[in-house]
């Protein structure tokens, strides 16, 4: 049988098996095979990789089987080999379903039958992606790596509070690759996904097809590493899927929600991997930012709501009130929008404080300053018995002191008020340790980037 004829066959058995099988899983797995030998009783295909082989044997075989048969070439068995190397290469990333035609980007990125890899989100490309002064950085650096070109960092660690970006900017990135660089293979997945995916190839003893999977594409992005901290088997082969990449020379991206040397039981091989690349943290909102992630988003709903009418002042009490996270500001805009389309009235103040009074009233929370200490301790490792006692060492009088630091910085209380939370101290105690600590903050970075950290997870 010639070659054409293998193809029109293969043809069209393959039309059908887009429709069967979806259009990701077909450009993953199917559109590869290569149909190379074809008689009654075997049809045999050629794959890019050992791991693709073994993969399409055990989830493909039959499907495909049905459709050469409803082709006119019913086989029993179908076989699979990995094409000689210098062969074509082939794309790994598949296409958009149809149903998101008209997205800013089609999800490109590897994907398995049960979603190897995490799905990309529509909405999080770069053009809305609303930059001010807190995230600048993140996202310039995120731009540059996402164009593809020769960059002088690797691994780019993206890390800050909950809803700051970080998982905007990852999905934002491997769209914007893929799309100048369709060849490529870009791997996004949650480092929960990781360590799911390294377990279930123990248990099915596919540990070389997990290593050739994950070191064979071009960039590999984890989000939320810090999750892996304590798993040392994950660890190990984290590591070592690092280094190879690496050493490839090819991208890789990650984000936590701290810095690598804040993040507990996290092997220092690794935190000294990590740190080797360009660090970048997302600072909490700002006034500015705020105001205007809720100008953009107003405009962008503007489609579901070609009615809205919003006093401007409405945006400023928002952009004032709700400082925690993005993802409740732009929750909140929501919940506004839809209640004010429901009633037919225009969004006003009054209107505002009353939809949303639960959530004003959660922004209203007020910090204490016994969750300032039990933070303290837990982050400097010792006991909050100690934080508020009368021992002087070095290694708790120091976290006492950014601990009395943040209480004053970050409560209403006086003084005298703080210096009885700290075991009756005095008030000129407590305003000796603020002042060292401001000190302090311009001299010694590692007291800086500690009281930086907890003041963001205390306001998160």
């Amino acid at each position: 049988m010639t070659d054409d004829m293998l193809q029109d066959i293969w043809g069209q058995a393959r039309a059908e098996l887009q429709k069967s099988v979806g259009a990701n899983n077909y450009t993953t797995w199917i559109e590869p095979l290569r149909l190379t030998r074809l008689d009654d009783s075997e049809a045999g295909f050629a794959t890019p990789t050992r791991f693709m082989s073994n993969w399409v044997s055990r989830h493909y075989s039959d499907t495909i089987r049905t459709e050469l048969a409803r082709a006119g070439q019913a086989v029993e068995r179908v076989t699979f080999e990995v094409q000689p190397a210098g062969s074509p290469k082939v794309a790994t990333a598949p296409e958009a379903p149809a149903a998101e035609a008209d997205a800013p980007a089609s999800p490109a990125v590897l994907r398995g039958e049960d979603d190897l890899a995490a799905p990309l989100d529509n909405r999080f490309t770069f053009n809305n992606f609303i930059v001010g002064k807190p995230n600048e950085l993140a996202h310039a650096a995120a731009r540059r790596v996402a164009e593809g070109g020769p960059v002088t960092f690797n691994p780019l660690f993206l890390y800050g509070g909950v809803g700051l970006g970080k998982t905007h900017l990852m999905h934002a990135i491997a769209r914007e690759y893929q799309a100048s660089h369709p060849e490529a293979r870009v791997l996004y997945l949650s480092a929960e996904q990781f360590m799911y995916r390294f377990v279930q190839a123990l248990r099915e003893r596919t540990i070389m097809d997990f290593k050739e999977l994950f070191r064979t594409v071009s960039v590999l992005m984890v989000d939320d590493v810090q999750f892996i901290a304590g798993k040392d088997s994950t660890q190990e082969e984290f590591f070592h899927t690092f280094n190879a990449l690496v050493d490839q020379g090819k991208q890789i991206i990650i984000s936590a929600d701290r810095a690598p040397g804040e993040i507990k039981d996290l092997e220092e091989r690794i935190k000294s991997r990590l740190s080797c690349g360009l660090i970048v943290d997302l600072h909490p909102t700002d006034y500015e930012l705020r105001l205007g992630i809720l100008q953009a988003k107003t405009e962008a709903f503007r489609v579901m709501y070609p009615n809205l009418e919003i006093a401007p002042e409405v945006l400023e009490f928002l952009a004032r009130r709700i400082t925690s996270n993005v993802r409740v500001l732009e929750g909140a805009l929501q919940r506004l929008l839809a209640h004010a389309s429901l009633l037919g009235c225009k969004i006003t103040l009054d209107l505002t404080q009353s939809c949303l009074g639960d959530i004003l009233r959660s922004s209203d929370r007020k910090l204490t300053i016994e969750e300032i200490q039990r933070k303290v301790a837990e982050h400097y490792n010792i006991r909050l018995a100690d934080l508020v006692g009368p021992k002087r060492v070095r290694t708790v009088a120091r976290p006492r002191q950014v601990a009395m630091y943040l209480a004053k910085q970050l409560t209403a209380r006086s003084l005298p008020e703080i210096g009885r939370r700290f075991g009756g101290r005095d008030h000129t105690t407590i305003m000796h340790g603020v002042r060292k600590i401001e000190e302090l903050k311009s001299d010694d970075r590692q007291i800086a980037e500690d009281v930086e950290l907890l003041r963001r997870l205390l306001e998160a």
